[in-house]
């Protein structure tokens, strides 16, 4: 399973590379832009095309989703503790954030999947990352319920890794949206995963 994460601020020509993303096999989008306006983002989702708007995971701004058909949400560390979700779960397809195997393991099968993160040292934020030990604690996974998603740092070159640790799937940010062409590494990503799955 890939993932990829909007940027925060937007990118020239972004919705035009996430449709590119789609068609070639992307599983899930998720929209991360904390600052804008909740019109600004219906224009957002409007030029995604159509039919993969399905696939689309909210991270602010849920309203929307019963506007553009998107049943999926993300929360928020701070909003899962707060239980700031519990109003909309049962009837949308919900994931969250978490940054230790712990806390992981004790969330509930509500959960479809969780980004664990830092995996890798970031590229989209330097520094942050750096003495990550995440990969090495998976092996201490016994949640059966909820998919683990490995977020931070992850890149064609070492996205194999993920898998071989043990993760469910992979969420892409810098590699794809720092490089000059994004198509270019979600695609290599996606390529090199299926290297471990096969």
């Amino acid at each position: 399973m890939i993932l990829v994460i909007t940027p925060e601020i937007m990118v020239p020509n972004e919705t035009e590379i996430i449709n590119q993303m789609f068609q070639k096999g992307l599983d899930l989008l998720h929209i991360r832009k904390l600052h804008i306006t909740r019109q600004e983002l219906s224009g957002f989702i409007s030029e995604v095309d159509l039919s993969f708007r399905s696939r689309l995971v909210l991270h602010t701004h849920y309203e929307l989703g019963e506007d553009y058909g998107i049943a999926r949400f993300h929360v928020r560390e701070k909003d899962r503790l707060e239980g700031e979700y519990t109003s909309f779960a049962d009837r949308h397809i919900i994931s969250t954030s978490v940054h230790d195997m712990n806390t992981y393991n004790t969330l509930g099968k509500e959960w479809e999947y969780a980004f664990i993160s830092p995996f890798f040292p970031s590229i989209s934020k330097k520094g942050y990352g750096e003495n990550a030990t995440i990969k090495e604690e998976v092996k201490h996974r016994d949640n059966k319920e909820v998919r683990l998603i490995a977020l931070g740092g992850i890149s064609p070159e070492n996205i194999c890794e993920v898998f071989e640790a043990g993760a469910d799937g992979a969420a892409l940010l810098g590699s794809v949206w720092e490089s000059e062409d994004p198509l270019k590494v979600f695609m290599k990503c996606r390529e090199n995963s299926f290297i471990i799955k096969k």
